[in-house]
């Protein structure tokens, strides 16, 4: 009798790993608020051509009260925030909602090939650690994008000002001729202000949307230029070279401590390169000594030390500026 060559054994690991691949493409298409850069430039422009109006697009893009009933877990206790600063206006408990479902389903699938215990924590990993972190850099990287085109958004309302045009049409032109993200942020704000909002509170809503120190120094000066008049082409002005300024000082700064930062990355992993190949290449070197009383409350030292090691590098190297 000839025996297959494609057994249960050799099949379920495939399809389990198929379908983890493909329900975690699906999951970040689903999730993803944006198209591929280039397809559509401005995403405020994109909801009104399919038929959203103003209203629909303020009551979406608009900062609100978050309710998330998980506020004061780490980790995913800004999720809404978070969604929020990567322009993805998907709720936050529906992402929550289907990442505990697949977290389940994909811990009983692979409990069939392995111990449960090791399951759990490898379908947690996949489809709540990953799709968390990778949110938490989307919201980074956007918001880096944002401050990076704040200046020449004050510069063309500068120049827009300048040659006699109101704030309003000034703001328009950056939301109509400049991409995301800072394009939407400013398109709100010229819906708040055609349905209804005051000019300083859709400066202050894009601030407490960004929540960033340019933006704070932007809502504060228009705050004050709009109480005290003055010269506010002159006034954004300013505020772009001092932002173009502080990005210059950040570049500097990182270019500076690239060093240390890659010196402390190295110095962190060397503990866990050598304690996977101590495992892999001699297993016995670990193995011989794991039934030992001593092994585990050493082990958890030493593991506390290596972490405690990490966070002392990283603080060292990273500067907050």
């Amino acid at each position: 009798m000839v025996t297959p060559l494609l057994t249960l054994d050799l099949i379920l690991p495939v399809v389990s790993f198929l379908g983890v691949l493909l329900a975690y493409e699906g999951i970040r298409q689903f999730f993803s608020g944006y198209e591929a850069p280039g397809d559509v430039r401005n995403r405020r422009m994109r909801m009104i051509a399919r038929g959203a109006n103003g209203e629909d697009v303020l009551r979406i893009l608009k900062s609100r009260p978050d309710t998330w009933l998980l506020s004061g877990i780490p980790f995913i206790g800004t999720l809404p925030q978070d969604l929020r600063l990567a322009g993805i206006s998907q709720p936050a408990g529906r992402l929550a909602l289907l990442s505990v479902i697949l977290t389940v389903v994909l811990a009983l699938a692979a409990s069939k090939l392995i111990s449960l215990v090791f399951a759990l924590p490898f379908a947690v990993f996949v489809f709540m650690v990953i799709p968390v972190a990778t949110l938490h850099i989307a919201a980074r990287r956007r918001l880096e994008t944002l401050t990076r085109q704040l200046p020449d958004a004050l510069d063309l309302m500068a120049r827009g000002l300048r040659v006699g045009h109101p704030l309003n049409t000034t703001m328009a032109s950056v939301a109509r001729e400049m991409a995301d993200p800072i394009a939407s942020e400013f398109g709100v704000m010229v819906d708040q202000i055609a349905y209804g909002d005051e000019l300083v509170d859709a400066f202050r809503d894009l601030a407490d949307r960004a929540d960033t120190e340019d933006t704070r120094f932007l809502a504060v000066s228009v705050a004050i230029q709009h109480g005290t008049g003055g010269d506010l082409a002159r006034m954004l002005s300013t505020l772009s070279r001092v932002i173009r300024d502080r990005l210059t000082m950040r570049r500097k700064i990182k270019a500076i401590s690239a060093e240390g930062r890659l010196s402390a990355l190295i110095l962190s992993l060397i503990p866990v390169i050598i304690v996977v190949l101590m495992t892999v290449l001699v297993p016995s070197y670990y193995g011989d000594i794991s039934g030992d009383p001593l092994f585990r409350p050493t082990a958890i030292f030493v593991v506390v030390l290596v972490v405690a090691n990490a966070i002392t590098m990283n603080r060292l190297v990273n500067f907050k500026f």
